[in-house]
Order: structure tokens, then C-alpha cells, then sequence
């Protein structure tokens, strides 16, 4: 299992768009095959910045995932709202202390 952090810095102006589209899809996400979790998380001090938090069971479930049509049918309606380019990062889970 793995994490896929995605970082998102959207127009002012299309904040509350992308928050209405997510609600319409999160448990779409969250339903693919091999998705574990799902978090979407905003930063304290710029209302534009958002984390999307997802854990996979394997590398080709988010392949699957980002080869399907709801990645590209969000994707489609997300990339334009975008203040500056996304990124990124899938990382694997040293510790966890509960």
C-alpha cells in the first residue's frame, strides 16, 4: 500500500466550484478498485491551495485509476480551475504512530 499526496492551487474564483465538484465525485474515487482512503484537506493560510490524501493497494490500482474515464471525466472539469500546475507525489509509509 501507498500514499498519492496531490497538491492543487486553484483561481480564487473557481474555489467554490471545485469544492461542489468534489463533493459530486469523492465517493466515486473512493469506490475504485483498490482505493483504501480518501482525504481532501485545505491549507491554513492560502483558501486556494487544497491536498487531496489517497491510499492504494497498488501501484497499478492508481494506474487504473488515472487510465479510467472518472479520472478523466474530473480531470477534464479540475485542470482548468488550476491557478498553477499540480503536483504530485506517491510515497511509501515509514512510520505511523497512532
Amino acid at each position: 500500500m501507498f500514499t498519492r499526496i496531490v497538491k492543487m492551487e486553484f483561481n480564487p474564483e473557481k474555489t467554490e466550484t471545485f469544492l461542489i465538484k468534489f463533493e459530486e465525485v469523492k465517493f466515486k474515487i473512493r469506490a475504485f478498485p483498490g482505493c483504501k482512503f480518501l482525504e481532501l484537506y485545505r491549507d491554513k493560510n492560502n483558501s486556494n491551495i487544497f491536498f487531496t490524501y489517497s491510499r492504494w493497494e497498488a501501484e497499478t490500482d492508481l494506474e487504473n485509476y488515472r487510465n479510467s474515464e472518472l479520472f478523466k471525466t474530473v480531470w477534464a472539469t479540475t485542470k482548468p480551475m488550476f491557478r498553477s500546475k499540480a503536483q504530485a507525489w506517491s510515497v511509501d509509509t515509514l512510520h505511523s504512530l497512532k
